[in-house]
Formats: C-alpha cells, sequence, structure tokens
C-alpha cells in the first residue's frame, strides 16, 4: 500500500502547506494543515499506515534542525540534531520522554506512537552550516530520540545530515540501536575520510527475551552485536553505551558477564555502563510497567529510588564495583567502569570519590564521540582519515 495513501490529510494540501501557496478550490472534507488535529508548528500532515500499525507521523518542516546544549551541560558536545521527536523503538526506560510533553503529546503510549519528523531536515541543516558564524564544532546525534528508528527506513532523513555536516567540516557523532545505520556505513566511511566521526551503540543486555519485554521496538541484541562487528570491520570506531542496567533484573554476575564478554567479542571500542536513571515523565511510566510485569519488585523500585531519579548511592557503588570486575576480565580496563565516572573512586585510574550522580554523566565511552585530539585536527584543517580507525581497546 502506497505511503503517500495512507495521509490523514490528502497530498494536495499537505504540497500547498509546504509551498507556502493557498489551498483553495480544496474539496469541503479535506483539513488544511493549519486545522490540524494536533497545534504542531510547521504541520504538513500526519500519516499513518498498516506497515507501521499503531504510529502516526506528523511530517514537519523545520525552521532550525541545530539545538545548542544548556549551558552549563556536563555533556561532552555543545550541539545536536534530532530528525525525529518520539520515537517507536518503545523503550519502557526512555529518559527523553518528558521531551514530548512540551509538544502537548503524553510522556507514556504518545510518546511511543506519535512521532514528529521533520522532513526538510537536511536541507534547513545545510543553510545553518552555510553560515559564516558557523564554528565546525562538534554534533551528537541520537542524544535525545534514536535518528534510526524504523521510520527512518521510509523517510531517509541522515544520508543527507550526514553529508551535510561532513560536506562543511564538521566532525559529528551517532548514538543508536538502530541496525539501520548500516545501510549509511559507506556514507560514514566517506565521511570519516573528511571529519572526525564517531559511532556509538546502545547495548545493555544479552537476554533476547528481556529486550523485547523493555524494548519492544528495537533490533535484538544478537543484530546489535553484529552492528558492531560490522562497524569495526568497516574500519570505524564504535563504542557502546551499556545503559541502562536494571536492578535484579539485568544487574547479575551471569548477566555482566554475557554482556561485557559479547561487546569484547564484537569488537567495540569502549564501554560506559550504568544504573537505570528515572527522570520525571520516565518514572511514572517505567514503574507502571514493572507494577504490571514484576509485581515482585515494584516495592524494591520504589525504595531504591525514593522520590529521586537516580538509584540509592550504595546501590551505584556495588554496581560500580561488579562493572569494574567484569570490564577489566573481558579487556575494557582502559576505561572508566561505572557510567561515566566511578561513584567510589577508581585507584587504577586516579578517578575522584563522587557523591553527585551527576558526574557520572560526563564522559562517553572510546569511539562513540570523536576524541580531542580529533576535533583539534578537525579544527585546524589537519583531520586524517587514519582518526576514524582506533586500535580495539
Amino acid at each position: 500500500m502506497r505511503w503517500d495513501a495512507q495521509a490523514l490529510k490528502p497530498a494536495p494540501v499537505a504540497e500547498a502547506a509546504r509551498s507556502g501557496s493557498p489551498v483553495d478550490g480544496a474539496p469541503a472534507d479535506v483539513v488544511p494543515a493549519t486545522d490540524a488535529l494536533l497545534p504542531l508548528i510547521g504541520l504538513v500532515r500526519s500519516v499513518s499506515t498498516p506497515e507501521f500499525a499503531g504510529v502516526t507521523f506528523h511530517e514537519v518542516t523545520a525552521k532550525s534542525v541545530l539545538n545548542k546544549v544548556v549551558a552549563g551541560s556536563r555533556m561532552p558536545f555543545e550541539w545536536t540534531i534530532n530528525p525525529y521527536r518520539g520515537c517507536s523503538h518503545a523503550c519502557v526506560y526512555c529518559f527523553a520522554r518528558k521531551s514530548h510533553t512540551y509538544l502537548d503529546f503524553d510522556a507514556g503510549l504518545d510518546f511511543d506512537s506519535q512521532v514528529v519528523v521533520k522532513i526538510n531536515a537536511a536541507e534547513v541543516l545545510r543553510r545553518e552550516l552555510a553560515k559564516p558564524s558557523w564554528g565546525r564544532q562538534h554534533v551528537a546525534l541520537g542524544t535525545n530520540t534514536d535518528p534510526y528508528q524504523r521510520a527512518e527506513g521510509r523517510y531517509r532523513l541522515m544520508p543527507g545530515i550526514i553529508g551535510a555536516l561532513a560536506d562543511s567540516g564538521t566532525p559529528l557523532s551517532i548514538l543508536t540501536k538502530g541496525t539501520l545505520l548500516a545501510r549509511d556505513i559507506p556514507l560514514l566511511k566517506h565521511a570519516a575520510a573528511q571529519v572526525p566521526v564517531g559511532v556509538g551503540i546502545s547495548l545493555a543486555m544479552t537476554d533476547e527475551r528481556l529486550s523485547e519485554a523493555v524494548e519492544p521496538g528495537t533490533p535484538g541484541p544478537r543484530a546489535r552485536l553484529k552492528l558492531v562487528t560490522r562497524l569495526r570491520e568497516a574500519g570505524l570506531p564504535c563504542g557502546v553505551m551499556a545503559m541502562p542496567i536494571l536492578p535484579w533484573l539485568s544487574d547479575s554476575d551471569e548477566a555482566l558477564d554475557s554482556l561485557f564478554g559479547s561487546l569484547a567479542a564484537a569488537g567495540a571500542t569502549g564501554v560506559t555502563a550504568g544504573a537505570l536513571y528515572l527522570k520525571p515523565g520516565t518514572r511514572e511510566w517505567f514503574m507502571q510497567w514493572i507494577a504490571r510485569e514484576h509485581p515482585r519488585l515494584a516495592g524494591k523500585y520504589r525504595r531504591l529510588y525514593g522520590t529521586g531519579s537516580y538509584a540509592s548511592a550504595e546501590y551505584r557503588a556495588w554496581l560500580s564495583g561488579r562493572i569494574r570486575y567484569f570490564k577489566a576480565l573481558h579487556g575494557f580496563s582502559g576505561s572508566h567502569g561505572f557510567s561515566h565516572r566511578d561513584v567510589d573512586g577508581d585507584p587504577a585510574s586516579g578517578a575522584p570519590v563522587s557523591t553527585d550522580p551527576r558526574d557520572e554523566e560526563a564522559q562517553y565511552p572510546a569511539g562513540s564521540i570523536p576524541g580531542p585530539a580529533a576535533l583539534a585536527g578537525a579544527r585546524d584543517g589537519s583531520h586524517a582519515a587514519e582518526a576514524a580507525q582506533p586500535t580495539l581497546f
């Protein structure tokens, strides 16, 4: 069935909205984009199709796609791009759920099923990158919602975005759970010859059944492990965000041993791992899921997280030690142990003791973002293709 036939508003109106021309002569039952069901700025049309049962895509034209990271952020980048809002991966723990409420959607089912698509992202990005004021700072993709969720197979926004960044001399990084990234490996290799490129895969468990339960719209762990190997075989870096580790579900010695052993075998260039983070919006949705699917754990989670977003310091310190042990066992001892910084200090690395859980959010795994030397080379024009081919550990 053709995609255009699934529009909730017929194509002629969509084209009029796209061009800014009036819709005079439209049939009486045609609803102009400005009178759409949802007050989304720049809405062109909304689309549903049997191919994506239960999901509606709201196609919008964006005025800007480069997002400045808020001042004071501990993130290791200043700019992000999110071509999609909402995510059909439907991860019950997704930290970005609250952001959907800014669009008058809810943070639960709407986040999973009402996906906003910036259909002109690549064109707008090229205009923004061409401005004399653009300083070619590192741009991160996948920091809020996944740029390689299933809809990317239809909309193909990422090739244009990657090409625009590379052509402008802008370093980039991608974080995803989507194996659709494999489609763009040739393009990423070409981009890595022009600018520093980082690639990160999100994978925190090897249990296929658990993954299907908590990440129902994602490719399974085996598929993502194969993607790590394909990226490494292509000469690209690939760090892994092993987050979130789920208390009592994926934090056993058996689970951690399997996870880090599999990541080492796949060739990951680095790994960071950390406990489930339950910020407002995510907390309510996840706690409902736990109460429904694992009622015996509901009280434990309430006690572990109290009224905040972070697991207790005692739990995080315990998990730190277990993660550090299994990372060393499987050859990842050169990188940080727990999340992005050890909460109880790491004698081997000299990491300081941390009492603030936000200190655990400061560093991404090796390979997932360009390193300082590569970024400096990009700024002074000395970047070489070899920067995209780090050694394994």
